[in-house]
């Protein structure tokens, strides 16, 4: 026969409490959003893409125009994630070093590829650098095609990437004390030694991860991109048009295997950006 245990006194100890507790409201709305938004879909794009059989994945995968869609895609945003990022540095330096007529309202404007419909965008961009166009018309004599070329595919890219690294640099500047440039001019450094020196090591980890994040947001672009280009294989086809012609030929699974490719690529790109969020937060220390 079983007998409670019982202390000392003979008084029975109270019942434990339990280990895990029922999950709190906010924990439940959290962990319910993200496996609707965003574990399903990604689970869904693979079951879809596993319905073909490994050599039937592997040869749409490596197929010759799949594999000039990637370079397309991420060459280009690569290249223009990298001009944004000397460029949005310069930016950010003005706006928060320098006082000027309408500041704000150039301020503003830094966001505007993030409220414009990329339809829209797409449209403008098409318009200014077509042979026609104001900036087109200007560089089409030297022989250089902007729009619906490789060319434009870059233009668009940079437009819609800008506002990430600003955005990204900007704050992180405005937390720079002067103090520190002032102590480095008392020492005898140039004005571009304390810029190299004393300013960039804490700005480089914002300019790297403004860089990433524009860079995965070029990656994925897509609307203004398909009006900016001509969209022929070999030579302005990015990968997000590959799949929409692919779904327009009805090969869902097709188009599921190279969204399985773009998704790889952004999880790969996503773990980057922890790694330079990491490797800032030493300078935070």
């Amino acid at each position: 026969m079983v007998t409670p245990l019982t202390t000392r006194t003979g008084v029975a100890p109270k019942k434990q409490s339990r280990r895990f507790s029922r999950p709190s409201i906010p924990w439940s709305i959290t962990l319910g959003y993200l496996f609707v938004m965003l574990l399903v879909p990604t689970i869904a794009l693979f079951l879809k893409a596993f319905t073909l059989s490994w050599p039937d994945i592997w040869r749409i995968a490596t197929s010759p125009t799949a594999l000039s869609a990637y370079d397309v895609t991420f060459t280009t945003a690569l290249a223009a994630a990298i001009v944004d990022g000397f460029a949005g540095l310069i930016i950010a330096w003005v706006l928060v070093r320098y006082t000027f007529p309408l500041k704000r309202l150039v301020d503003a404007a830094i966001d505007l590829p993030f409220a414009l419909p990329t339809a829209v965008a797409g449209l403008t961009l098409a318009t200014v650098y077509s042979e026609n166009g104001w900036i087109g018309s200007l560089v089409a004599p030297l022989g250089i095609k902007i729009a619906f070329t490789r060319l434009g595919v870059f233009v668009a890219m940079v437009f819609i990437s800008l506002p990430f690294i600003v955005r990204t640099v900007q704050p992180v500047l405005q937390e720079v004390e002067p103090e520190i440039e002032e102590a480095a001019w008392s020492l005898g450094a140039s004005s571009w030694q304390t810029f190299w020196r004393v300013l960039l090591p804490p700005l480089m980890p914002a300019v790297l991860t403004g860089v990433a994040l524009g860079f995965a947001r070029a990656v994925g672009e897509y609307g203004s991109i398909v009006i900016v280009a001509s969209n022929i294989p070999f030579q302005d086809l990015i990968a997000p048009v590959l799949i929409f012609q692919r779904l327009e030929q009805y090969d869902y699974a097709g188009a599921t295997v190279i969204g399985m490719v773009m998704l790889l690529v952004s999880l790969v790109m996503l773990f980057a950006i922890n790694l330079l969020q990491a490797w800032g937060r030493r300078y935070d220390t």
